[in-house]
Parts: structure tokens; sequence; C-alpha cells
């Protein structure tokens, strides 16, 4: 019989230990590196742009003079472009998750159209305004409205989309829908009637999320070229507009030659900080309060 030698166990058990040790020092510091630049850029955005947040700010227009320009046109064209984006992506990625998920047959071509999906959503945004830029800007001759801008952020997030409500409704326990056809419930009727309510909250937030994507995303927009000039407030889907991330964009550049202008992108960075916050904390109690436990 062989007996267990303490002091071998010992040995290995410190070693084990110091290396548990240092593996959690190294986790710790790269979360705190992160908090740190976290902080400092924080610290640097509210810094610069004390005095320059206020009612005048928020509502006036777009002005070459830093002390009167205000961010109303790009809210507005902000709100307008969500418009486009929310409903296109809600209604073809909750289309799409359910087809894939209830309907589509295991086979080859399901499994290549959810290995493309997948690898959309870690597509760089760039290429999809690439691609926006080519099909509503030039050749559906949209010109670079808020239609255009719409389709294109729609395309970007689609995926992300799809993919949060696939994990949505894969999800639900089999067994409701096993009580569904038992109480004699079809197929679409167990899909409206039990799937999509008890996968709601999943779906919701991650369309949320994905929205919040949306509004702070810069490159498609610049690579269809929507301006960030004094143009007037956007009253429809077809007209021209900018909107947050971009003026943010465009300031940031010109306070190379006007030094105010950095003062000015700081107080809209606030801003959309401040949207994308409030969306993200919906998202959040969305997911607590109306999460089922099975």
């Amino acid at each position: 019989m062989k007996y267990i030698d303490s002091a071998q166990v010992q040995k290995k058990m410190s070693s084990r230990l110091l290396y548990n040790q240092i593996l959690k020092s190294l986790f710790f510091l790269s979360t705190l590196v992160g908090l740190v630049v976290l902080i400092i850029l924080f610290y640097r955005v509210i810094s610069q742009s004390i005095g320059w947040i206020d009612l005048s700010f928020i509502t006036n227009k777009l002005s070459t003079v830093p002390e009167r320009a205000g961010i109303m046109g790009a809210i507005l064209g902000t709100v307008w472009l969500m418009i486009v984006v929310a409903p296109i992506t809600l209604f073809l990625g909750v289309g799409t998750a359910i087809y894939l998920e209830e309907y589509a047959k295991k086979s080859k071509l399901q499994s290549f159209i959810q290995t493309n999906i997948s690898n959309l959503a870690g597509v760089p945004s760039i290429v999809f305004g690439i691609l926006g830029l080519t099909i509503f800007v030039r050749a559906a001759g949209f010109g670079n409205i808020i239609l255009a801008g719409g389709l294109t952020m729609a395309l970007l997030v689609l995926p992300i989309v799809v993919v949060s409500s696939q994990e949505a409704i894969r999800a639900v326990p089999s067994f409701l829908r096993e009580a569904s056809y038992a109480m004699g419930a079809n197929k679409w009727q167990t899909i409206v009637k039990v799937v999509l309510p008890a996968a709601l909250p999943g779906i919701l937030t991650g369309t949320i999320l994905a929205l919040s994507r949306a509004i702070g995303e810069t490159a498609p927009l610049v690579a269809i070229g929507i301006p960030a000039l004094l143009i007037p407030f956007p009253g429809g889907i077809f007209d021209k507009f900018t909107v947050l991330p971009m003026q943010i964009y465009y300031w940031t550049i010109d306070s190379a030659l006007v030094a105010e202008y950095a003062n000015l992108a700081a107080a809209t960075i606030v801003i959309l900080l401040f949207v994308l916050f409030a969306m993200n904390s919906i998202a959040i109690f969305i997911r607590n309060k109306f999460q089922q436990r099975y």
C-alpha cells in the first residue's frame, strides 16, 4: 500500500497557492489599469466640459462661434437615426432568430447562415459604412440622408440583435413548449404566446445594447459622408443630418485651430455618455425586473 507523503503534498500545495496568488495579482492589476484609464478619461472630459453645458448649449443650433454653438441639431439627428434603426433591427433581428431557432432544420445551409451571422457581428464598422455608401447612398440614390444612415447602422447592429435574440429564445425551457403543444396550440401560437414572452427580456436587453452601439458609432457615418455643417434641424428621414458622435469627431479635429472646440467636444461627450448610460441602465432594469426563473 502506497502512503501519501505529507511533506510532498504540502510542497505542492504551497507552490499552487503561490501560483494562484500571482495570477490573482495579475488579474487585479489588469482590472486596475482599465479603471485608472477610465477615471482619467472621465476626469479629462468632465473638467473640460465644466461651464459649457447649459440649456442654450442643448437647444442652440451649430455655430462657427464656440460660445453660441449648440447640439440640438445633432440630438434631433440622433433621434431620427434611431427611429429608422430600431424597428428595422428589432423586426428583422427577432424574425431571423425565430426562423433559425424554431423553423430552420439542422443542415449545412443553416450552419453556414449561423456562422456568417456570428462572423458579421465582429466585422469592423467601417466595412458596413463602405457597404452603405455603395448600396444606399450611390446605388439607391438616397444620398447622405437619415434613411441611408439608418439603414447602414441597422446593418451594423443587426447581427448583434440576431445573436442575442437566438440566445434568449434558446434559453426558454423546452417544457414550456411541450406544455403548450399538450394544450392543443400549434407551432406559431406556441411561439407567440409562450416562447416570445419568456424570451422578451433577453431580446429587449440585446436590442437596447445594440442600439447603444449604433448611437456611439462614427466610422460608418464618416464613410457615407454625413456632414457636420450648419445645416437646419432635420424634420424627417429624408433630410440631411448630423449626430452626436459626428459632431464630437469634427469638433475634436477643429480644436487644433480653435481651442474652444475641445470644450464643446467634451461637453457633447458628456451628453452622449449620459444617453448611453441611461440606455444601458434601462437594459439592466429590464433584465433584472422581467427575467423569469424556471
